[in-house]
């Protein structure tokens, strides 16, 4: 799977708000580091529990197969495109009758292609996330967010750092977590 995120989730003040609430913080000197280590907690929060968390238009490139494919990025929320995608990387949408899809309860999404064709892959562009917006977040991803964030913040001064999401953190994320039998 090769997932790019086309347009990615606007961060509202509200959570840089939360975050310096938090910490205690009332300057604003600080704000870019801590908007990144946001971002940050929001991706270890998708690597914890397979949820990317704020709704971001996304892509995924899969081989052009009649089998179904999975694609990596849970929860979608709609496939908007399908396209051809050339050996030289030139793209061609497909018609919707050259392809299906099917979007799980669990908030998965696979694809299959219906007719054969020159190309070897497959761009699937789709809209992803557990929450429209920060606040739309269930509470405990929230505050989850907001403590590894500050956490980070915390210990940006220690070499190497915390390996793992701290355990309250991990008590907050755990009921989200996407478990895969291997």
């Amino acid at each position: 799977m090769q997932r790019t995120i086309l347009t990615p989730a606007a961060l509202p003040a509200a959570a840089l708000g939360e975050l310096k609430d938090w910490l205690a913080i009332t300057a604003s000197g600080e704000d870019a580091p801590l908007t990144r280590l946001l971002l940050a907690a929001l991706g270890l929060c998708e690597g914890f529990t397979g949820h990317l968390p704020l709704e971001a238009e996304c892509e995924e490139l899969l081989p052009a197969s009649a089998a179904w494919q999975v694609l990596a990025t849970h929860p979608v929320q709609a496939i908007v495109a399908v396209a051809a995608v050339a050996a030289d990387g030139t793209r061609s949408p497909l018609p919707v009758t050259d392809y299906a899809v099917d979007l799980t309860a669990d908030g998965g999404a696979r694809v299959r292609v219906l007719r054969s064709f020159a190309a070897r892959r497959i761009a699937v562009r789709f809209t992803a996330g557990m929450a429209a917006g920060w606040t739309a977040l269930p509470d405990a991803i929230r505050h989850g967010t907001i403590r590894l964030a500050a956490e980070l913040y915390r210990d940006r001064t220690e070499a190497g750092g915390a390996r793992t999401p701290p355990t309250a953190v991990v008590a907050l994320w755990r009921p989200w977590r996407r478990l895969r039998l291997a």
